[in-house]
């Protein structure tokens, strides 16, 4: 699979509830820390503010506009920032998978998409590499969404047999195709991250090559060579795009595999070691702790503690 695939496949996203979201004259709702869930939206009317901590500007919103929240953090949706904002529980509680919120009697602004939920102890490792938003603004970028939302919309408003599947099926691509046109939106963005790397032609040749292959004993020669660049420049442009080294990330992808693995499967540590590239346990292991912040031994227990209280 390629890099993007990889991630949300490890985060095993499942969606939690797909709705509407209709408001009319000056409304300001804060949504809380999104914990473990991912928000993909359209705009299909209207226009608003949005607002995610951390990020130093609110971003206007435009009809046809579709924006993914993969980072959980908190945020707020406006007609206008100065409007003093209202707990978001006090209109979406409790969560009601294909309703259609209103506000102020709606009729100015209407939103439609969904939440999902992420499983896995790594999960908030795995949000941490996708953008605290991604923003889909381009008229031909928005064009590859539009048959979702409105399929979307018309499911919502007609409630037939199955819409819950047919829903939770569309929420999904429309997740992949805003991730999938924001990667191609990043490399035009500045700053730093995952995606950037995955968007530049050079490093996202050896970072593809990493996830083909994360088994292969990688040195930082033959991903230079996958990025067609030299050791030096390659490892520089590597780490002021993605925040981290090369060998670093290689690490990273390989121990979230093993814990995949250690939380989905009855996989022994020696063969998961082997399988990506360690010679020894003793090794892996101490990779393991290093990047997941348990031994593997422990981390597997703990999961199936876990899963068994579940």
């Amino acid at each position: 699979m390629d890099p993007l695939s990889d991630v949300l496949s490890l985060l095993k996203p499942r969606s939690y509830v797909s709705s509407g979201f209709n408001a009319g004259g000056e409304w300001s709702v804060q949504f809380a820390a999104q914990h473990q869930l991912i928000k993909c939206y359209a705009v299909v009317s209207g226009e608003c503010w949005l607002a995610v901590e951390g990020i130093p500007e609110a971003v206007r919103l435009k009809q046809g506009d579709c924006f993914v929240l993969p980072s959980g953090r908190p945020f707020r949706l406006a007609s206008d920032m100065a409007v003093t904002p209202v707990a978001a529980s006090d209109f979406f509680a409790p969560a009601r998978a294909g309703g259609v919120v209103t506000i102020n009697g709606g009729g100015d602004f209407l939103l439609v998409g969904s939440r999902f939920a992420v499983s896995g102890s790594h999960a908030s490792t795995l949000m941490g590499l996708l953008p605290p938003i991604g923003h889909i603004r381009k008229e031909s970028d928005q064009s590859a969404l539009r048959w979702s939302v409105e399929r979307m919309m018309q499911e919502l408003r007609e409630q037939q047999p199955g819409s819950f599947l047919v829903l939770e099926h569309l929420a999904h691509m429309m997740l992949v195709q805003a991730l999938r046109l924001h990667v191609e939106q990043a490399s035009t963005m500045g700053g730093v991250g995952w995606l950037l790397g995955v968007a530049d032609k050079q490093l996202g040749a050896a970072i593809n090559a990493i996830h083909a292959n994360p088994a292969h004993r990688w040195k930082l020669h033959e991903l230079a060579e996958r990025a067609c660049m030299s050791r030096s420049a390659f490892a520089q442009r590597f780490k002021e795009t993605v925040g981290t080294s090369p060998m670093e990330y290689l690490t990273r992808w390989r121990m979230l595999l093993a814990g995949d693995r250690l939380e989905n499967s009855n996989d022994s540590i020696s063969t998961i070691a082997l399988s990506l590239g360690y010679e020894s346990e003793s090794a892996f292991s101490t990779a393991f702790k290093r990047v997941m912040g348990a031994s593997p031994r422990r981390y597997g227990r703990g999961q199936r503690l876990v899963a068994a209280a579940g």
